[in-house]
């Protein structure tokens, strides 16, 4: 099995390519998507983060407006990543167990140099797009303001440091059925070195 660490800043088109990558046939964990279950209604996390963070959960999971204001005290986003990446790291676990037999899974995983995941994984993938394309996308989004993007940008690696480490990058500045074929080819080209050439 290939495992691929797929990573992007925000409004990159990662969670596109993704997609994409499972049009194939490919099977991708979504370790956002994961942590939005554990903090879902009735998720696991739910008891733990309350008790850490007292009036940041309710019904519906954790209130991500009360907790996003725990994003500014670096001892309590320590403590609340504590909590959620052991969780988040027994999904990933489930997964690969789900998928054993798969050729090539991938990890989409937003923060994966920053966090050394790029060490646990074969292949490295960076989604990149210009920059002014980038900050379109991202503002057109509901509830985005110049300032928070400026925040998102400044907890994430450069966009060229992260090409620069990547074993692969894939233009989603592009058409989409180019960006489509890369990925494609991509996908052929891991396919053809398990099939040993």
């Amino acid at each position: 099995m290939i495992t691929i660490g797929l990573t992007g800043s925000i409004g990159m088109g990662k969670s596109t390519v993704a997609a994409m990558f499972e049009e194939l046939g490919v099977p991708v964990f979504d370790a956002d998507a994961a942590v939005r279950r554990l903090q879902g209604p009735g998720g696991a996390l739910i008891a733990p983060i309350e008790a850490a963070f007292p009036g940041t959960t309710g019904p519906q999971g954790v209130d991500r407006a009360a907790l996003s204001k725990v994003l500014h005290d670096p001892e309590a986003l320590k403590r609340l990543e504590a909590i959620v990446h052991p969780a988040v790291g027994e999904a990933r676990v489930q997964f690969l167990q789900d998928h054993a037999t798969a050729p090539i899974v991938v990890f989409d995983i937003p923060l994966l140099f920053e966090t050394g995941g790029d060490n646990r994984v074969d292949v490295t993938v960076v989604v990149s797009a210009p920059p002014e394309l980038q900050r379109k996308r991202v503002l057109a989004r509901d509830g985005m303001t110049p300032d928070k993007f400026a925040a998102i940008l400044a907890r994430q690696m450069p966009d060229a440091e992260k090409r620069s480490r990547a074993d692969h990058v894939i233009d989603t500045g592009v058409p989409l059925d180019e960006t489509r074929a890369q990925v494609s080819a991509l996908v052929e080209g891991l396919s053809a070195q398990l099939g040993g050439g």
